[in-house]
């Protein structure tokens, strides 16, 4: 039976409601854990359960809020805005042959139509309606190709557009981000790039009639290849194939047209379809005609013929099974992690309630090497974390020094593909002079732009092999350290540790641990691997992508392109009229270019090396910081355990009984809101009908 969109619809709804439902388990763990800390200062003291409090506040938040964010990218006239409509199930968008909108715009869900404009300063959003949006912020196509040459952006301070809509698609959790065309400007390119990692998958929007240009190909290899993105391709305009034939009723004219084409995408394609050594061609490549789908579904509700059933059917796969299984993973982890922590902080409580002053002081100072082996572990590695870091710093803004200087080297062959056409006569009347003049500068920022990119990929996996190690570090240490808490148990209960029948192997590590590690998961976009580290606060691509990108080729660009125009208005003024004069001025521009740069670009690369330096080391600072303040945390809470029943039983008798039956009623109650998770998540993985439609 065919796919529908509907099946799509109700997958989307049932995980909806599954996040909210491991959000309300989640937040139930942390109310009980609050409470009981709040009983406990008035018992025998807390237990040190805040940092576990907010984490399932954290996560909790995020699956109430959750939303599966879809990227479409593609060139203009790619037919993206069609695409949209057909996929939303309404025709919203604007699809004329215009560039459209001239900003980033982001479709959520809302219960009224609205649009509201986000400014990059501190200006206030702006509120608008359908119409007037569209008027304001849609530019003509004489306009947008006079901006594309002259580099500028339509409209600079915006940052986006939110377009609210009460779509049945949107309300189960969707968002899309609708890019500007690829071909627009680097600027805005770049704008579009900020969103990238942000996203659950990107859907790229090419044409059966352009098959594979070459900025679709510049923008696929310096974005997206071997970046650990989830990309879908869609081909569209598939029955421009057969209207574009002599003859549309020949099968076999048609049988091989689409064959060429397909081999075109097939050849191209491939290399972003492997996941993990395995070809995904079938599931990421689709055939499609938006235009005839939206016609479908808004006078049939149907999509058959129109290659949508296919698409609809693997992005289904994809976010319902696995995304949000991997989500809903990451709340059962933490759920684990919760009990765990509060597990041991009853067992070690437990046995010190009968101990008098005397006793409880002595173990206490029993363990003091043991919290100093704790510190040491902390230190060693933050020492680490900080070596690496400046061993990375170092390593990657020196590769940048020296591979800067090196573009001049190549230069002469490598602009070829960007350098735009030049009319020698033309370049002599002065107002076709700045036309060729910024051309030239637009053409030098794409150069410059891959050139960037290229470079930065081989820093992204120098990055992606440091914290590698770090991860398996983290992991070492984190075995270090559950060995030495076991010991500070052991001597304070006078009981061996024994491993919890509750808990598996993988939730033996530490939470800082658990939490260093799974960063590592999220630099790769291994979401499976995702374990404590949904928190939002590192995103090393990100720090780097912002300066290898628009910070850094916007400094280097009018660095450059400041000093060399002027060299060559000169220089081609000076040359002489023969038959030859265009190919020599063609040839003077490059090869005077490649002067100006052999000159430049080593002050450039030194000067800029140190930003690099100080980028890399950043990334490194900030996972140090956060991993330091987490082990300090659990350090700080076990102390503080100890220290606040020492204060309860200097203010106060307790009640030994009393507090032994909470104690067990509290590590009772939060295994039983763990079975709910676990049930809950075991009953979703059990069922695979109700995430993968058939």
């Amino acid at each position: 039976m065919a796919y529908k969109a509907e099946s799509f619809i109700h997958d989307l709804d049932k995980v909806a409601k599954a996040r909210q439902e491991f959000s309300g388990y989640l937040s139930a763990i942390a109310q009980t854990l609050t409470t009981a800390e709040a009983v406990g200062e008035t018992a025998s003291g807390k237990l040190g359960l805040e940092s576990t409090v907010d984490d399932l506040e954290l996560v909790s938040r995020n699956l109430g809020d959750g939303v599966f964010r879809l990227l479409v990218l593609g060139d203009m006239k790619r037919g993206k805005s069609t695409f949209l409509n057909a996929l939303i199930g309404e025709n919203i968008l604007p699809t004329d042959v215009n560039p459209c909108t001239a900003v980033l715009t982001v479709l959520s869900y809302g219960q009224e139509k609205r649009v509201t404009v986000y400014f990059k300063d501190e200006q206030e959003p702006e509120l608008l309606d359908f119409e007037t949006f569209k008027q304001r912020y849609t530019i003509p196509p004489e306009e947008a190709k006079k901006l594309q040459e002259e580099g500028i952006i339509a409209f600079p301070n915006v940052a986006y557009a939110e377009v609210q809509y009460p779509l049945t698609l949107l309300e189960k959790g969707v968002q899309i981000i609708d890019s500007p065309g690829l071909n627009d400007t680097e600027q805005r390119n770049q704008l579009t790039l900020g969103y990238i990692n942000n996203c659950h998958a990107i859907l790229f929007v090419l044409s059966a009639t352009q098959p594979y240009t070459l900025g679709e190909q510049r923008y696929l290899e310096n974005y997206i290849k071997d970046r650990g993105l989830s990309v879908f391709f869609l081909v569209n305009h598939w029955d421009e194939i057969q209207n574009r034939l002599i003859d549309p009723e020949d099968a076999i004219a048609l049988h091989e047209a689409e064959d060429r084409v397909r081999q075109v995408f097939r050849t191209n394609l491939t290399p972003y379809c492997e996941i993990e050594g395995e070809d995904r061609y079938s599931d990421r490549v689709f055939e499609i005609s938006s235009l005839n789908a939206l016609r479908q579904q808004l006078k049939h509700g149907s999509l058959e013929g129109t290659g949508f059933p296919d698409f609809i059917k693997s992005l289904n796969h994809f976010l319902t099974k696995e995304r949000a299984i991997a989500e809903l993973r990451q709340a059962k982890l933490i759920a684990r992690q919760a009990y765990r922590t509060v597990h041991e902080a009853c067992d070690r409580r437990i046995p010190l309630l009968g101990e008098s002053m005397q006793e409880l002081r002595q173990k206490i100072r029993s363990v003091q090497p043991e919290f100093e082996e704790l510190v040491g572990i902390r230190d060693q590695f933050k020492d680490e974390i900080r070596i690496v870091g400046e061993r990375q710093a170092s390593t990657i803004s020196n590769s940048f020094r020296t591979y800067l200087p090196e573009l001049a080297t190549t230069f002469e062959a490598d602009f070829v593909r960007y350098q735009p056409e030049l009319k020698f006569f033309d370049f002599l009347q002065k107002g076709k002079r700045q036309e060729f003049e910024a051309a030239l500068r637009v053409a030098f920022e794409q150069y410059l732009m891959d050139k960037i990119a290229a470079w930065s990929l081989t820093a992204q996996k120098e990055m992606d092999a440091a914290f590698v190690g770090l991860a398996k570090s983290a992991t070492q240490y984190g075995e270090t350290y559950t060995q030495v808490t076991d010991r500070i148990t052991e001597k304070l209960t006078g009981q061996k540790v024994v491993p919890n029948a509750h808990l598996s192997a993988e939730d033996n590590s530490p939470r800082w641990a658990k939490w260093a590690v799974g960063l590592y998961a999220l630099t790769t976009g291994d979401v499976g691997a995702i374990a404590m580290a949904g928190t939002g606060v590192f995103d090393w691509k990100q720090i780097l992508l912002n300066f290898g990108g628009a910070v850094l080729v916007t400094t280097m660009l009018y660095a450059i392109t400041g000093v060399f125009l002027g060299p060559l208005g000169m220089a081609l003024a000076g040359l002489g009229l023969g038959s030859y004069s265009a190919e020599m001025a063609r040839r003077k521009v490059v090869l005077t270019m490649r002067e100006e740069l052999r000159n430049l670009l080593p002050q450039i690369a030194q000067e800029q090396s140190f930003q690099v330096y100080q980028a890399v080391k950043e990334c490194f600072d900030t996972y140090q910081q956060e991993v330091v303040k987490r082990m300090n945390e659990d350090i700080h809470s076990r102390k503080t355990e100890l220290d606040e029943l020492v204060r309860q039983k200097e203010d106060r008798e307790i009640n030994q009984q009393a507090e032994e039956r909470r104690l067990s009623l509290l590590d009772n109650d939060v295994l039983t809101q763990l079975h709910d998770v676990e049930d809950a998540y075991e009953q979703l993985i059990g069922q695979p009908a109700m995430l993968v439609a058939a």
